[in-house]
């Protein structure tokens, strides 16, 4: 007894709460928003309790949870809470769509820079260094004020964002897989370049890419939105979460949750990828345990 009694053995609830795997809270938080948008991205039309774009020029700036509309009105009597619903899918769409174009197109090219080595390298890492140093916002502005909007190519060019950190990251790892053992035994045996990169580089490289596309979703949700918020971006009748700040701007002193609403969405929402962007990168990044 006397043994038992001297050892320093802690108690079962502190090694449980001391364990490496513990999610934390913030993650938990953030994972349950991220679920919630998408609940509402993909049950949008079912939520809805109006139509976004009906007009009720009565209940025009009603305040919210005064009368049938949960969130209030706008200027012009449209339901805010149908019309958040609206602007979720769309901006969560857009972003998404243009953040897997980003990584999918640098990822081409940092494997070609990879495979193909020379001019051709060099040829990509030029073009990196080139996006990397034009302010994408300013350049956006031009593209749009020069061709016109439209849905497409509003994604398209949300598309060219962030696409030359995955073509460094892809050249990188592709690199030193090439010169580890298992891609020359597969190369050896015959199989063609696209299967070595697509089935044996690729997946072992796939953890820093995802990693990467969460740190670079909550930036183009922001780019989206603040592009938007300048009137080229999402074009009416159809709205975003920048369409209604930027709206809801006008009537800040007399109307504050027309603004408030949306933008609290895109905080949270951008903060939610980004906890979870940091925990994903302490998980799989071998470097950090």
């Amino acid at each position: 007894m006397s043994l038992l009694s001297d050892t320093n053995v802690p108690p079962v609830a502190d090694l449980r709460s001391h364990r490496p795997d513990t999610i934390p809270l913030g993650v938990k938080l953030g994972a349950l928003w991220l679920c919630l948008m998408l609940c509402v991205a993909l049950l949008g039309p079912s939520l809805m309790p109006y139509s976004f774009t009906a007009i009720d020029l009565k209940a025009r700036l009603a305040l919210p949870f005064a009368s049938l509309h949960w969130l209030g009105t706008d200027e012009l009597g449209r339901d805010v809470l149908s019309r958040l619903i609206v602007s979720i899918r769309i901006s969560l769409l857009v972003s998404l769509i243009a953040t897997l174009i980003s990584a999918i197109f640098g990822t081409a090219l940092g494997f070609f820079a990879a495979h193909f080595r020379g001019w051709v390298e060099q040829a990509v890492l030029i073009l990196a260094d080139f996006q990397a140093s034009i302010p994408f916002l300013i350049f956006a502005l031009a593209v749009l004020a020069f061709f016109g909007n439209s849905l497409s190519l509003f994604i398209m060019l949300m598309g060219l964002f962030g696409w030359e950190r995955y073509a460094r990251i892809a050249r990188g790892l592709a690199i030193s897989a090439n010169a580890q053992g298992y891609a020359s035994a597969v190369r050896q045996l015959g199989a063609e370049p696209s299967r070595v990169y697509l089935r044996h580089i690729l997946p072992n490289t796939a953890s820093t890419l995802i990693v990467s596309m969460t740190l670079v979703f909550p930036e183009i949700i922001l780019l989206e939105s603040g592009l938007s918020f300048l009137g080229l971006g999402v074009q009416p009748p159809m709205t975003s979460l920048g369409n209604m700040v930027g709206y809801g701007r006008e009537y800040l002193t007399r109307a504050p949750w027309i603004l408030l609403a949306p933008a609290s969405v895109i905080v949270l929402t951008a903060l939610s990828v980004s906890m979870l962007g940091d925990w994903l990168r302490d998980r799989l990044d071998p470097t950090l345990k």
